[in-house]
């Protein structure tokens, strides 16, 4: 039961912009800042977790498409050897 509660917070989440949780990152980084015993503290913590949470998955997914397209157009280079020449075999 709560994985499935889990599982349905994070496709929530996910439906989020990204830009407008961007927007209130420093509402809540300044309410974490003044701690006070109280569930709105613990919930604007909570809050302000997940909007990072969704920035760093972001950041994570556009870096892993960069990567692929990148090592998608470029052809492998071949291995150097220390000196920096080819590392080149004579096949026979």
């Amino acid at each position: 039961m709560i994985e499935a509660t889990l599982h349905k917070l994070a496709e929530h989440i996910l439906s989020l912009d990204e830009a407008s949780l961007t927007s209130l990152w420093q509402k809540y980084k300044t309410q974490i800042e003044h701690f006070e015993i109280s569930k709105e503290w613990e919930k604007s913590v909570i809050i302000f977790f997940i909007i990072n949470a969704v920035r760093a998955k972001n950041q994570m997914f556009n870096e892993e498409i960069l990567k692929r397209q990148h090592s998608q157009g470029e052809p492998e280079k071949p291995a150097m050897h220390p000196r920096g020449k080819p590392d080149l075999r004579r096949v026979k």
